[in-house]
């Protein structure tokens, strides 16, 4: 759309926040007339409503459901369910639905400005990783980027910035992909598929369905899971430009078209001269920080997507010898009297949870929280040999319970009735009395934390806090 189509044109934003208050501003900022609608009415709310009206944005609180009169176009925040009536009304006037990504995806390359090309991530787990691994490949090749979209980097920011970027490593969420019907990226992974956001998005076809969207129109590779086939299906029935490559990752031996493992090293047999018999070393696994088995899967899909983009091998080794992980996801804590403590409070549904713990032996495996709708027999079935003992707490303990008594009776068991700011040391008090030398004190809750913290990261910080408390009073 030029800035012409923009004049004058009534535009709905939904939701206030991270992504919707840009998009206003953004579409102010082109001459757009611009009412925000928004459920909550608090006083954050109220203060980031006044910020918006001072520079001449309606805003309504309070009444995220009713489609203002006159409305031509909307622009979601990704959070917001399908089925609001507010969408409802828009499909049965035939108004548009964008989310944020789409309006960058449609802003990009204004003011004659080259539109530097996506290399896009999604997935049920790993995603922030893959993207900021493959910002630091695309660093170490010398190349203009950010890790941007749902990794908390404004996409709108990205295209309409001063700065200007050779490619963009674009993280995005099944919400985001939903509402992103144009996007059309250079290269794309889906890292994995697993239910989640089940009750956002009605179900397991549906979720797979907007995950599948990011390949929609690829033009150089399609970059897949060969352990996750419902990955690979999504790449089958993608509809994408005549050329474009499926690649595989694995952590097994690489086939034609696939990264993979040998002997310690990762090796591409994708983006080489001869395929059926040649392989181009990359990197060491040793060089993945840190080397779990579905954080090299991670290196491998950000390998991918960087030699999609024409990416020298030396680059790859260097941009993961320099990433350094976010905090709480697989992050070694500290060494207590033999035991190794890792917090990996990311982990908050159970396909994480399950990558957490395949990557040691034996745990003491500290879990719970809110399950949103989540089963834990599959989870519990598949680490039972692993666990030395289980410490329970949160909201939805009791179902975590269950299924170990089903399937690993044998696993001692200390459940936590507390909700209270000393939870946390309490915990790891117990943790530490049932680990042994040589055991690894795991935080992998498979379950999300806002039953008793604000977010993941204070959870992770709760813990890390009671372990190094527990280092200082052994010491």
């Amino acid at each position: 759309m030029s800035a012409q189509d923009w004049q004058g044109k009534r535009v709905t934003v939904a939701g206030l926040g991270v992504s919707g208050i840009p998009a206003a501003r953004v579409l102010h900022g082109l001459g757009a007339v611009v009412t925000v609608v928004n459920d909550g009415d608090d006083e954050r709310s109220r203060t980031q409503a006044a910020e918006l009206e001072a520079e001449g944005i309606t805003v309504r609180l309070g009444d995220g459901a009713t489609l203002p009169a006159g409305t031509e176009l909307i622009v979601t925040a990704p959070g917001w369910k399908p089925d609001k009536p507010l969408f409802l009304a828009a499909a049965e006037a035939g108004i548009e639905v964008w989310g944020d990504v789409e309006l960058a995806w449609r802003l990009r390359g204004r003011d004659g400005r080259k539109a530097a090309p996506w290399l896009t991530v999604t997935g049920t787990n790993g995603k922030t990783t893959t993207v900021r691994m493959l910002a630091s490949i695309l660093q170490a090749a010398g190349l203009r980027t950010a890790a941007v979209g749902n990794i908390g980097v404004s996409l709108l920011d990205a295209v309409l910035g001063e700065e200007t970027y050779d490619v963009l490593a674009v993280e995005l969420s099944s919400y985001q992909l939903h509402w992103a019907p144009s996007l059309r990226a250079h290269s794309a992974a889906v890292l994995n598929l697993a239910p989640d956001h089940l009750d956002w998005h009605g179900s397991m076809e549906a979720y797979a369905a907007d995950k599948g969207r990011i390949y929609a129109g690829n033009t150089v590779a399609c970059v897949y899971n060969a352990a996750d086939k419902a990955t690979e299906d999504l790449v089958r029935e993608a509809d994408v430009e005549e050329g474009c490559r499926a690649i595989g990752f694995t952590l097994g031996t690489p086939g034609p078209s696939q990264l993979g493992v040998v002997e310690g090293l990762l090796v591409d047999r994708a983006f080489v001269d001869n395929r059926q018999k040649q392989a181009q070393e990359l990197a060491e696994v040793a060089d993945v920080n840190p080397p779990a088995p579905h954080n090299i899967a991670n290196a491998l899909a950000a390998a991918a997507l960087a030699r999609a983009f024409g990416v020298a091998p030396a680059a790859v080794r260097d941009g993961l010898r320099n990433f350094r992980p976010d905090p709480h996801r697989i992050e070694h804590v500290a060494d207590v009297a033999g035991v190794s403590y890792i917090d990996d409070s990311k982990a908050t549904n159970t396909h994480a949870a399950e990558a957490s713990l395949a990557a040691y032996d034996p745990i003491v495996w500290i879990a719970g929280g809110l399950a949103k709708g989540a089963s834990f027999d599959e989870l519990v079935e598949k680490s039972a040999k692993r666990l030395r003992a289980v410490v329970l707490i949160g909201a939805d303990r009791a179902l975590i319970r269950e299924a170990l008594a089903r399937h690993a009776p044998e696993v001692p068991v200390v459940d936590l009735d507390r909700t209270d700011t000393g939870a946390m040391s309490a915990v790891v008090q117990e943790a530490a009395r049932l680990a042994r030398p040589g055991d690894t004190v795991l935080l992998a809750p498979a379950c999300a934390s806002m039953d008793m913290f604000a977010n993941y990261n204070k959870r992770g910080e709760a813990f890390a806090d009671a372990v190094r408390a527990l280092a200082a009073e052994r010491a």
